[in-house]
């Protein structure tokens, strides 16, 4: 048990770590929506931005990663306490690999050269990405009030992204045998549309992460998923 020197260092220590997640967080959103922009609009110098500001998510990344090895050193916490601090460090770890899914998408915009950009298909990429920052910012908001409801809502919630991104894929596949010349852009497009679908994960594991710090145990039923069609293996093979 701790004392009551310790208990008030360790609740210091929690919350300098959950406004680090906070601030992690925004910065994971700030960096999906621009680099949705910069795909649909072929901004080449915002994309270069936000390949430049994922260096700041790592950088919290790291800072919560060190805070929280230094908090369990100090303090010694059981149970939920414990629980807390390794819900940042898994929440931290889900906020790092979101950015580098938002730098991946803004490195290929650089690629989507050449007339053929068809709107349709950019709507879908936009709607899906707002989608996931839906979830996104839901899940955040559970993590910091811990919310277990809304944590199920988002962990439910992924498999309408995996839909749209499955109907995606099929339309891109269907441009590309109508017309060889349309092959390159439909492939980034994928991989972008996939790395958007991969944040939906992130924000699922998220969702696992705070039922476990509400709840003590991981959640027993399986993930929701979509269909995994053989145009994901495609891409996968790339």
């Amino acid at each position: 048990m701790m004392n009551e020197h310790t208990a008030k260092a360790f609740d210091a220590d929690l919350q300098e770590l959950m406004q680090k997640v906070a601030e992690m967080g925004g910065l994971a959103e700030k960096l999906i929506g621009e680099a949705v922009a910069a795909l649909t609009r072929r901004d080449v110098e915002l994309a270069k931005r936000v390949v430049a500001a994922d260096a700041g998510v790592d950088r919290l990344q790291h800072e919560i990663e060190d805070k929280a090895v230094l908090t369990i050193a100090r303090r010694q916490p059981m149970a939920i306490d414990l629980r807390d601090v390794v819900g940042a460090l898994r929440v931290s770890n889900d906020l790092e690999r979101i950015g580098d899914l938002a730098k991946n998408i803004a490195k290929r915009v650089t690629a989507l050269t050449g007339e053929f950009h068809p709107q349709r298909l950019i709507r879908g990429v936009e709607h899906m990405s707002t989608l996931v920052l839906g979830q996104l910012k839901r899940v955040l908001d559970s993590y910091a009030q811990r919310d277990l409801a809304s944590a199920l809502v988002v962990w439910k919630g992924d498999e309408e992204i995996d839909a749209i991104c499955t109907s995606l894929f099929r339309e891109l596949l269907t441009y590309m045998m109508e017309d060889p010349r349309n092959i390159t852009f439909c492939i980034h497009l994928m991989f972008c549309a996939k790395n958007i679908e991969r944040m939906g994960d992130h924000a699922t594991n998220i969702a696992e992460t705070v039922y476990y710090m509400i709840e003590g145990h991981p959640i027993a039923d399986q993930r929701p998923k979509g269909d995994d069609t053989t145009a994901f293996a495609a891409v996968r093979a790339s």
